[in-house]
């Protein structure tokens, strides 16, 4: 079967991952059927025999010279490291096996090298940054001066464009191992201990021999995985490896014409979920060229703001509408209860820890357990709350581009924005959102459809106008203009501009035009492969703003005659007409409800002339629901049609127009 993918003019190919759940398999040789925790089971099983050697070789290559070499992508006789990790640490010598007594073929240690290789690759960069904040140690590590700041840019590679949270971080992090041992760290090496080995199979490094995976026929939405699995924890034969099938069902995202790839199992108490990697053909983006923009603008109560805007042949460039907000209070507010209460859980586990200490039989062992899990199973809701907003708010920003036929999205770059000096509240809000996840899921989704997403500095995006540039005032409210605040915008100069609106709409604005005018400088990152726009010209940015388009105005409805006299006599307050006649089965809507047995009389309320404020007027007695006790319902102002059985009033006037 080919794995490659056919591909149309102006497309191009993309490997993405979907989640999918192993919910049985069956043995082949004896056509025993694995529920899923037996399943689980043996996975775990496979997945244990290779984390153990995956720890064997972090352990051994956890230093600066056996990652330098990795990294430098050479062997020793100068050749060329293959890309693949696995085959790489072969190269280099570095072989792992079981414990002594266990027979596993050899694509189980190539997992395992392939998992540890991942790992020390991912270490050289951060060994660098340490590196790097080593050796241009400020002298208050708490503020850097600009001379500084220069200094650890110049040392670390790519440091000019890189965050500055990300340097304060590890900074923070020299300075915790500083105060804990009364000395400065040699190195990445020995600031952190190596990485714990996650339970999983990278099926990706194996070849036929150990898994394959094969699509349905018949039914395009399922795949057929096959794989050898241990038969017991200590496999000590190959006799104790035997071939399992299991049926996997793709979720809707993959495309029936997309090429499956080996997933990565991962043993999740009684369930296995699978990372099922995919590759399939989408439509080209481009940096450049473009004339419909989408931009999007953080914010904390609205987490986005985001509007259209068109560059026209001329060079002038005009919004398309007023634009649209994403609010999430309900989850905002989610988020912070359950902060709240992982805060209020850590602290008690704490206290209960300083008086347990060393006393493994303490009285208060048992409940510190189970506040430990507790925390894990808030931890475990904060995450999924956060993974469910993270993929709204991308999918709403991608569908606003899509609506407005936009070929790219500007997103405002707020790596380097920090919280603080802005209160404990504001500060803990702004540390709580998921940026990073939202931009993450907007790349994912937004390569689907062919549009790209290049981030731009934030620079004076909320301050200026974004039709004159010029520098805004911001009030409480549009109706309160003297009074200060943050969420309303004026231009202060009335008589040219005179532009007011939401601060978030404003921003959005700017950041459009921004990256329309700078799209000629947008570049690909080569690590990461994402676009984005560094830097902000000052003879490009003289242009970037958002010209006003002519008011269309409608009909004009101002007053050219007397009021239209309205008549006297108002409608009936009560129908004089008997009820319809309802259906003779159960179906159907009942207009006057079942005829009561046991009564003579119809009930009333007790009272049928309230007034507006009967419900709301303040009593010193308890209030007793004496409506629904006298048979009005709950609400003393709502009145059911006469019943058919109850002989209607004969009202002479009914049905023959008002009297006078």
């Amino acid at each position: 079967m080919s794995r490659r993918v056919p591909l149309g003019e102006g497309e191009t190919a993309r490997t993405a991952c979907a989640r999918g759940l192993l919910r049985t398999g069956v043995v082949e040789n004896t056509g025993e059927v694995l529920p899923a925790a037996v399943l689980a089971r043996r996975v775990g099983w496979a997945a244990d025999l290779v984390s153990g050697m995956v720890v064997e070789l972090l352990t051994e290559h956890w230093n600066a010279a056996d990652v330098d070499v990795l990294a430098s992508g050479e062997d020793a006789g100068g050749r060329k490291l293959p890309s693949n990790a696995w085959m790489a640490l072969r190269r280099l010598g570095w072989t792992a096996a079981p414990a002594e007594g266990l027979r596993v073929n050899d694509r189980i240690v190539r997992m395992a090298q392939e998992q540890a290789g991942r790992a020390l690759r991912s270490a050289h960069w951060r060994a660098e940054l340490t590196s790097a904040a080593l050796r241009a140690w400020p002298c208050d590590p708490g503020k850097r001066t600009p001379e500084e700041w220069d200094r650890v840019r110049e040392a670390v590679p790519g440091g000019r464009h890189l965050p500055s949270s990300v340097i304060r971080s590890r900074t923070r992090q020299i300075t915790s191992f500083a105060g804990k041992h009364g000395r400065l760290p040699a190195d990445l090496f020995e600031l952190e201990a190596p990485p714990r080995v996650a339970r999983m199979l990278l099926l990706s490094a194996c070849d036929g021999q150990q898994a394959t995976i094969e699509r349905g026929e018949d039914h395009p939405q399922r795949a057929l995985l096959r794989l050898q699995l241990p038969a017991r924890p200590d496999p000590r034969s190959y006799r104790d490896w035997t071939w399992v099938a299991c049926p996997i069902t793709l979720p809707p995202t993959v495309p029936p014409g997309a090429v499956l790839h080996l997933p990565t199992l991962r043993p999740v108490g009684t369930k296995v979920r699978a990372d099922l990697a995919y590759t399939h053909a989408v439509p080209k983006t481009s940096r450049s060229g473009h004339t419909m923009a989408l931009g999007v603008d953080w914010g904390l109560n609205t987490l986005l703001s985001a509007g259209a805007a068109r560059l026209h042949d001329d060079g002038h460039i005009t919004a398309l509408g007023h634009g649209a907000q994403f609010r999430a209070a309900g989850v905002v507010a989610k988020q912070h209860r359950l902060r709240r209460l992982s805060e209020d859980l850590h602290t008690k586990a704490d206290q209960y820890q300083r008086l347990i200490g060393a006393d493994m039989q303490h009285e208060l062992s048992a409940r510190h357990q189970v506040l430990q899990h507790e925390i894990r199973c808030v931890s475990d809701r904060r995450s999924n709350l956060n993974d469910a907003l993270a993929w709204a708010a991308a999918r709403w920003a991608v569908d606003q581009a899509v609506a407005a036929h936009a070929t790219v999205i500007y997103l405002e770059d707020l790596r380097s924005m920090e919280a603080g000096g802005m209160g404990r509240t504001h500060n803990t809000r702004m540390s709580q959102t998921v940026r990073g996840q939202i931009t993450d899921r907007m790349r994912h989704l937004a390569a689907e459809v062919g549009i790209a997403v290049v981030t731009v500095p934030p620079r004076n995006t909320s301050r200026h106008c974004p039709r004159c540039l010029t520098p805004l005032r911001h009030r409480k409210a549009p109706d309160r203009p003297t009074a200060p605040g943050w969420k309303w915008a004026l231009c202060p100069d009335r008589t040219g501009c005179g532009w007011q609106g939401d601060r978030d709409h404003g921003a959005w604005q700017r950041i459009t035009a921004r990256g329309l005018t700078h799209q000629d400088k947008t570049v690909t990152d080569r690590a990461t492969g994402q676009m984005v726009i560094r830097t902000v010209v000052d003879r490009l940015e003289a242009t970037a703003v958002i010209t006003p388009t002519a008011q269309t105005s409608r009909a004009d409805r101002s007053k050219t005659g007397p009021t239209r006299r309205k008549t006297t006599c108002p409608a009936p307050r009560r129908r004089r007409a008997p009820s319809p006649t309802g259906p003779s089965g159960p179906a159907g809507k009942r207009p006057e409800g079942h005829a009561p047995t046991g009564r003579r009389t119809v009930p009333r309320a007790a009272h049928r002339h309230q007034g507006v404020t009967t419900i709301s007027t303040p009593t010193t007695r308890r209030h007793r629901p004496r409506g629904a006790a006298l048979g009005a319902g709950f609400h003393l102002h709502a009145h059911a049609t006469p019943p058919r059985w109850a002989q209607p009033v004969p009202d002479a006037a009914s049905g023959t127009g008002s009297a006078r």
